[in-house]
Formats: C-alpha cells, sequence, structure tokens
C-alpha cells in the first residue's frame, strides 16, 4: 500500500509563513486611519517593522522593506487594499496608487455587474464617498466594473 509521500519541512514552513503573513495583514488592515490611503498602508509597515525589532529610524525602516523583498511586499499589498464581500458575491481592489477601483464578481462565471451592487459594496467598506460619483464613468469590462477614485482624495 503506496503512502503519499509527506511535503518537504521547508515547503510547510513556506506555506505556514504564507498564511501566517495573510492572517496578519488582514487582522490588522482596518487599525490604522485613515483606511484605504498610503498613509494607512505606511502605518501597517512601520508598526510590522517596529514588531520585528526595527528602530524608528528612517535606514532602519528601509532595511526592514529591502528584506521583505518586492514580491512579498506586493503580496502584502493586495491583501491589504482587496475586501471580500461574499453576501454581495464581490471582490474590491482598491489601492490608492492604482488610477480606479476594481469590482468582480467572487463568482467567475459571473456577467456584467449591477451598478446598484457595486454602489452597495463600495459603501459597505466605506469606498463610495472617495469614488467619482458620476456613473457614466464607471467603467463596466465584461465581468469586472472599474471606478475612478475623485481626484481629490486619489493616492492619498
Amino acid at each position: 500500500m503506496d503512502q503519499e509521500p509527506l511535503p518537504p519541512a521547508a515547503s510547510l514552513q513556506g506555506t505556514l509563513f504564507d498564511f501566517a503573513i495573510a492572517e496578519l495583514v488582514r487582522g490588522h488592515r482596518d487599525s490604522f486611519p485613515p483606511l484605504w490611503t498610503t498613509e494607512s498602508w505606511a502605518k501597517l509597515m512601520i508598526w510590522l517593522a517596529l514588531s520585528c525589532g526595527c528602530s524608528g529610524e528612517a535606514r532602519a525602516l528601509e532595511a526592514f522593506a529591502a528584506a521583505l523583498g518586492p514580491a512579498l511586499t506586493a503580496r502584502m499589498r493586495r491583501l491589504f487594499f482587496e475586501r471580500e464581500l461574499p453576501a454581495l458575491n464581490l471582490r474590491l481592489m482598491a489601492d490608492p496608487a492604482e488610477p480606479q477601483v476594481l469590482v468582480l464578481p467572487l463568482d467567475p462565471s459571473a456577467v456584467a455587474l449591477d451598478p446598484e451592487r457595486v454602489a452597495a459594496a463600495l459603501e459597505r467598506v466605506g469606498l463610495l464617498p472617495r469614488m467619482v460619483a458620476d456613473r457614466s464613468r464607471w467603467q463596466a469590462l465584461e465581468a469586472i466594473t472599474a471606478v475612478p477614485w475623485q481626484e481629490a482624495t486619489h493616492k492619498s
């Protein structure tokens, strides 16, 4: 009777690390106001650096960021600015460094999104006041809707 081989320890450690980082980011992304801003992201990164024993000096914070590397930093940032709303069957990707918020269905077989459902999702996470109100500027791209930031709140 053949048994499946066990994954190597390094693989299990890597999976645990990925899981722990994701949970850490999701668990603390609402802890650093103002939400949905690059300032909030920077506060999370500073908190993580300080929690890992770095001083608050600029060079220590820069060394921490460099140690994370671009791939991990990008993954953490995506998790930080992403929300899943199962009740609406929607995912929001709202990085203020991007020109618009992307709203897409959790179900990949879904069709074009209803603007009212998109607005409800934006309202639920507190983004609606920061978005362009004119829905004619919202772009429906198959099953994805792109909603531009208001200029006054973009990249804040």
